[in-house]
């Protein structure tokens, strides 16, 4: 089968990410891409430069999916506790299976190693504390950086999920979730009481 001439950079870093996921970072070189996309490696030379370079654009583009879908969650989910819940919840079914979720720590890796990975992951954790925050506005006692506690909550709940992933993760998220809101509200009735 002859080699295509072009290929838009998004099919291209899809497909970077395809093996990033399903062998890890090490595996993804120009020669392995080359083989997914059927682009000429040096085509893909002349498009990343490095292989440095062809990593930070496949996880600049998840990057850009996970800003949408934040936003497209912020955006659909009731300026309540309970949409806080969803929203996260809404984060959470992407992980999928364990094992999933154990080949994207190796991402995560990555995103860690490079300060502007780094910083994209900075910039969403504000975006997300902050419509998190939205969320609870309305109450009045609500703590200032609830959103990033909240946040925090849930990323502990995918932790602690994935070395007993008995129940599909968004369960289990939400059940979390909804445990951290309940002892909010009740921490609140007492102080108010």
């Amino acid at each position: 089968m002859p080699r295509p001439k072009t290929l838009p950079n998004e099919e291209v870093l899809d497909a970077a990410l395809a093996i990033i996921r399903r062998e890890g970072p090490d595996a993804l070189t120009f020669a392995a891409l080359s083989a997914a996309c059927r682009l000429s490696a040096s085509t893909l030379v002349q498009r990343f430069g490095t292989k440095t370079g062809l990593v930070r654009a496949t996880l600049l583009q998840a990057w850009d999916r996970l800003d949408r879908l934040t936003a497209e969650l912020a955006a659909s989910t009731a300026k309540t506790p309970a949409g806080a819940v969803a929203l996260l919840v809404g984060l959470s079914g992407d992980y999928g299976a364990i094992e999933s979720y154990a080949d994207d720590l190796l991402i995560l890796r990555e995103d860690l190693r490079d300060p502007l990975l780094r910083a994209r992951g900075a910039s969403w954790r504000d975006v997300l504390s902050g419509a998190l925050e939205e969320r609870f506005a309305h109450m009045p006692g609500a703590p200032a950086g609830i959103g990033l506690m909240m946040a925090a909550q849930w990323q502990g709940a995918l932790l602690w999920w994935s070395f007993d992933p008995r129940v599909p993760v968004t369960v289990f998220v939400k059940e979390s979730l909804e445990h951290f809101v309940a002892a909010f509200r009740q921490a609140r009735e007492t102080h108010s009481s």
